[in-house]
């Protein structure tokens, strides 16, 4: 919004009045022929001479209807040569060129300089002296100069102050004069070629102006340092801003917060939001601006960008160059002017806003490490009273059970792995604290790393992984603090471990000049790149979901990094997903802390709790027996103390089948049925609430009750469990009794059985048939003739499977060598029991041949199989016939990841196939088409 403004428009200095209506003089009719026209000119006939203003144009017209007699230059007829050579030079050229001529500066111009003085035009035959008095200053040494010395002049951006448009105006021209001669060589006149360069020279003026406020803001912060900031930027330039204030919205009106340029009373210190809240002018304020120092009588108010409620944050308040007209151009210019501030302004709230923001995440990461602080301290008191009882039993425990002593090993294993966090806990709070200092003692580093390297050995050959470590001596001693270095050692290793599926790992040790450098390479899932800035950050984690366990705290890494910086050194990683990692740890050779000679450095105590709850520790010497015809249940759990604690208290009533993620759970429930599925919610690859989804989206499993596990306590996380179609939640650590009554309970819900029908159907005892509700009775499954043909290992199943599995019958379950001699074995004995189910010819015939190009897969695409064989299940479902075909390979992600060559095509072109990786095998499940 513009202001109204004080007219300018009025007779200044030595201009003359000027009217709107002003209009060039009307030309003098020139006649030719008999007579004299009105007024003064050459009697009986056309002047003399007339074709020297031929072709002039405008001004030609004048010069031939001007009264020359009476003008210092006399009568046309008169006229040099020279001159009149002269005249109609400056009438031909389309540049502006003006020619004075004798001591009265008599004025001659073309209609290309007829605009450069504006209204002042016709001014041909005059003075020019008059015509450009106010800026004869300027012009009149270069000319006196020109016509003195003969030298033309050259003047570059000739600043001039014309009062050409009622009003003295800043204006610029490149000019050069010359002299003019007259017919006996002497100078008789000055002759001078200008352009107009106004636009030129405030456009760059301009222009620098916005470059310096984009420039202005040393550094973001405050949005009143801000605007205040830029106010000041614009004292630079006077010219086109000679006074300035910015406002900020303040509740529901406007603040000054900055004045530049004249008094800060010029501008009120508080506004309304209305147009004519602001001055109107300001030429009783005494504020002067331009070039030469001219009143400043008008300001225009700029509305700055909007804020999330729609209303401008503020307004921007500029002061009018007074030798200058408000024109688009200049508009145009203010337009820019604003948007500089609401570009700065927006910026500096935003950051702001992030600034905040950033203070309450570090408030809230106080308060997390102070509540970690106590906690841990809390937990070192029971740890210890658990820890030492369960170490000394065991040490004492002749008369124990080999199952006895399994589960207390178990509890103490863990136990470890409680008190090995909680003392990371400690050391990353101590070290936030500042409270924590590295204590360098001469150590055998090489020795010691190896060391540490082989309390992982184990969990890694189980997970089959190589693990090599080149640590040989280094050339110095090494001064380190053994039980910091000992945690970077391990959670490096510990990490590789966790996120590698094939391949394996190197541990290598090298002197460097001052330092020597540990480097930890792994072959495993590698790391996102929008993860790698993050990756050293405490509790951050990565969206990559593939892992051994999705166990941790999330302070490891940023752990090692500041027990490498406690000792000089620095930790860096280099990633790729799908390439494996590197980390590199860099630490001076250093000096000790603490005298004495060298230390023999061990692995501690609770170096022993860095277990790999994914690995299984061995099955249990003494499982308890299950009971004919129990119930079958899938336990789902990554942690694999978890499943074994599981397996053992669920073995006398159920009968208990194992997965440690959920495509392999998937996997398992697609090949039998289970009457129930126990799942973990936080895993790696698929969690809990994907599988739940994958099994309600299955027809066969659609009906299988599910009971979520989690250490996500609380009843937000058990609504949204249940919302997402659980039947039952149940929050870790829990009772056994509990656990296994809600599971009798879902099971009784899942058959149909009521509260009001009876106690519930003890475990291993199935409910009959026919004491069904007649609704709930299951189809009975298919009659299906089963071929018997011997397997190249386990003769197959010869009984269709139980009623639990929702109308599934088996009819085979074969075990081959993973060789490709056994393909035709499969081959032979498949079609011999496909064309026992009475199959189409042609549906036996594509189903023979997906099936046969599966197992083909499963034997030359298994990588490190566990297990050298692949298992072939086949079951009827109705009119369908479904083959699966599981290998034993360790899987490694691939995308897509049903990509295994062009198998999938094949099959896919004779049947629907669905497959399912795991690390712990693929499951390619292929069922015959609809008929």
């Amino acid at each position: 919004m513009y202001l109204a403004r004080a007219s300018r428009f009025r007779s200044r200095g030595r201009c003359r009045p000027w009217r709107r209506d002003r209009r060039p003089r009307p030309v003098r009719e020139v006649h030719v022929g008999a007579g004299r026209p009105a007024g003064r000119g050459t009697p009986g006939g056309p002047p003399a001479d007339a074709g020297v203003f031929a072709g002039g144009g405008e001004c030609g017209l004048i010069m031939a209807g001007h009264d020359w007699d009476s003008s210092p230059v006399g009568p046309v007829s008169g006229w040099p040569a020279s001159l009149r050579f002269a005249v109609r030079t400056v009438l031909a050229s389309r540049f502006p060129m003006v020619l004075t001529w004798g001591s009265h500066f008599t004025q001659f111009y073309n209609d290309g300089y007829a605009p450069c003085i504006g209204a002042k035009h016709p001014a041909i035959g005059e003075d020019i002296r008059v015509t450009l008095a106010e800026g004869w200053d300027a012009l009149g040494p270069p000319i006196e100069h020109a016509m003195t010395t003969h030298e033309a002049s050259w003047l570059p951006r000739l600043p001039l102050p014309l009062e050409r448009a009622g009003y003295r105006e800043e204006t610029y021209f490149t000019v050069s004069h010359a002299p003019a001669f007259g017919d006996d060589g002497a100078v008789a006149g000055m002759h001078a070629v200008l352009t107009e360069v106004t636009g030129e020279v405030l456009g760059e003026r301009r222009q620098h102006l916005l470059h310096e406020l984009s420039t202005a803001v040393r550094q973001l912060g405050d949005e009143r340092e801000t605007a205040a900031q830029l106010c000041a930027a614009l004292a630079a330039a006077p010219m086109d801003v000679p006074c300035a204030a910015v406002y900020l919205r303040a509740g529901a009106g406007l603040e000054r917060i900055a004045v530049v340029g004249c008094a800060d009373d010029a501008f009120p210190a508080h506004a309304g939001t209305g147009d004519d809240a602001l001055p109107r002018g300001l030429a009783e304020h005494g504020v002067t601006g331009g070039p030469w120092g001219d009143p400043v009588t008008e300001a225009v108010a700029l509305p700055l960008a909007a804020g999330p409620d729609g209303l401008p944050m503020g307004v921007l308040v500029a002061g009018v160059n007074p030798n200058r007209a408000l024109d688009g151009e200049y508009r145009a210019f203010h337009a820019l002017l604003a948007g500089q501030f609401s570009s700065a302004l927006v910026d500096a709230r935003a950051f702001d806003a992030e600034r905040r923001r950033s203070e309450a995440l570090a408030e809230l990461d106080r308060a997390k490490t102070a509540f970690f602080a106590d906690v841990s301290h809390e937990l070192r008191t029971p740890l210890t009273l658990l820890l030492g009882p369960l170490a000394d039993v065991l040490d004492d425990g002749a008369a124990l059970s080999e199952g006895s002593r399994q589960q207390l090993d178990m509890a103490l294993r863990n136990g470890r792995r409680l008190q090995r966090l909680v003392n990371d806990l400690l050391d990353f709070v101590s070290i936030e604290a500042g409270r924590a200092g590295a204590v360098r003692v001469q150590t055998d580093v090489p020795g010691f790393t190896t060391e540490l390297v082989g309390v992982l050995r184990a969990a890694a050959e189980r997970a089959g992984l190589r693990l090599t470590v080149d640590c040989p001596p280094l050339p110095r001693p090494a001064h380190v603090d053994p039980r910091m270095w000992e945690k970077i050692v391990l959670n490096l290793v510990s990490n590789a471990v966790k996120y590698t599926f094939v391949g394996g790992i190197d541990v290598v040790l090298r002197a460097d000049g001052d330092q020597f450098v540990l480097t930890v390479d792994d072959t495993g899932i590698g790391i996102a790149e929008q993860d790698l800035p993050h990756l050293f950050e405490r509790f951050y984690r990565g969206a990559q979901n593939s892992a051994r366990s999705r166990e941790g705290t999330g302070i490891g890494l940023a752990l090692v990094r500041e027990l490498a910086e406690l000792h000089g050194g620095t930790v860096t990683a280099r990633s790729r997903a799908g390439a494996g990692s590197s980390f590199t740890v860099r630490l001076p050779f250093g000096a000790p802390d603490a005298p004495g000679g060298p230390v023999v450095a061990m692995p501690s105590p609770g170096a022993r709790g860095v277990v790999a709850p994914w690995v299984e520790e061995g099955a249990p010497a003494e499982w308890p027996a299950t009971p004919p015809g129990a119930p079958v249940v899938l336990v789902v759990d990554d942690n694999a103390d978890m499943r074994t604690y599981l397996t053992r208290v669920l073995s006398p009533g159920w009968s208990v089948r194992t997965a440690a993620d959920g495509h392999a759970a998937l996997a398992a429930a697609r090949r039998e049925v289970p009457d129930l599925v126990l799942t973990d919610v936080m895993m790696p690859g698929m969690d809990g609430f994907d599988l739940l989804r994958c099994l309600r989206e299955e027809p066969l499993t659609r009906g299988v009750p599910v009971i979520m596990l989690t250490a996500r306590a609380g009843q937000e996380a058990a609504v949204e469990g249940l919302e997402a179609g659980a039947d039952d939640y149940l929050a870790k650590p829990f009772q056994a009794a509990e656990l296994t009554a809600r599971m009798r309970v879902a099971l009784d819900r899942a058959r149909g059985v009521s509260p009001e029908a009876g106690p519930p159907t003890p475990l291993g005892e199935p409910l009959p048939f026919e004491d069904l509700p007649g609704d709930s009775r299951p189809a009975p499954a298919p009659v299906v003739p089963v071929v018997s043909v011997p397997a190249p290992v386990v003769v197959p199943q010869q009984e269709p499977a139980p009623s639990g599995d929702r109308g599934a019958a088996v009819v085979a379950d074969w075990q081959f060598p993973a060789e490709p001699a056994s393909v035709p074995s499969l081959r032979r004995r498949l079609r011999t029991l496909l064309a026992g189910l009475e199959l189409d010819d042609d549906e036996a015939y594509d189903l023979l041949v997906a099936t046969c190009e599966a197992a083909t897969n499963a034997v030359e695409h298994a990588q490190d199989p566990s297990e050298p064989r692949i298992d072939v299940t086949v079951r009827v479902l109705g009119d369908r016939v479904e083959v699966a075909v599981r290998d034993h390979g360790r899987w490694r992600e691939r995308v897509p990841s049903m990509d295994r060559g062009r198998g999938s095509v094949l099959m896919s072109a004779f049947a629907d196939v669905n497959a399912v990786p795991s690390p712990e095998g693929t499951t390619v499940v292929i069922r015959t088409r609809p008929s």
